[in-house]
Order: C-alpha cells, then structure tokens, then sequence
C-alpha cells in the first residue's frame, strides 16, 4: 500500500526550472527512460545515457532495436529522467524533447562506446543522440 500524505500536511510546491538546472539534474544520474513512436503505438524503454556539453542525450542500442527506425527517420522522441521521493513527496523531473538520430561517424561511434557502457548484456553497437530541443524540468519542494 502507497502511503498518503495526511489531509492537514500541505502538499508539495512544484517549481519549473530553467534549461540550465534541467541538463545539470539530468547529467547527474545515468537512467531513464526513451519515448518514441513504434507502428503507430506509443513506446517507452528505460536506457542509460549521458549528456553532451551541449545538452543532447546519447544512448546505445542493439541491432534490430525499434528505436533504431525512429533514429534513421529523424523522428521525434521524448527522453525523460526523475528523482522522486515516495515518502516526502519531493524530487524533480526533466524531459527533454528532439530529434533522434543515429550517430555514424567512425571517430564520434568510438568515443561514445568508450564513455557509456550499456547496463544490460548485449551487443549494444549502435548509438542514437537526441538532439535537445525543447527541455523542460520541475522540483518537488516542500
């Protein structure tokens, strides 16, 4: 059973924050979670990344990975990471919106595979970037 926040204990504030604060809470953890469009259906897979000096979010993927479709099209995706407390009801979320694509020179494929390593045991020869657009995050705060 979850638990409740009393009836008398004011609930949390939540507080938007800018793209700077966004990217640093982001580049502070290494999992989250991919939204993208797969035959039509919505699909969310957890993956671990890092953040680019400029913003933008790299992943690695398998061979046949749907992600992969939606890269080589360019298509839009969702990249989402969160840090939220279940007992005091605070913590924050960031999501960042943009293009996927997926990363094909030689020299930028080697330094990626060398600085993330895939959590899972798995061939994870390709890399997507997901180019920050629009980057939007919020603060639980009591």
């Amino acid at each position: 059973m979850t638990a409740q926040p009393s009836a008398s204990a004011p609930g949390a504030r939540m507080i938007e924050l800018d793209r700077e604060q966004s990217l640093k809470l982001l580049a502070g953890v290494s999992m989250g979670r991919v939204g993208f469009t797969h035959q039509a259906l919505p699909v969310i897979r957890p993956v671990n990344h890092v953040v680019t000096d400029d913003g933008d979010i790299v992943i690695r993927t398998h061979a046949g990975a749907a992600l992969l479709a939606t890269a080589s099209a360019s298509e839009v995706v969702v990249y989402e990471a969160d840090r939220i407390d279940e007992d005091t009801h605070t913590g924050w979320s960031v999501m960042v919106t943009g293009t996927a694509s997926r990363v094909t020179e030689p020299q930028v494929l080697s330094r990626y595979h060398a600085e993330l390593t895939p959590w899972i045991n798995t061939e994870m020869e390709h890399v997507v970037l997901i180019r920050a657009e629009l980057v939007t995050g919020y603060r639980l705060v009591r």
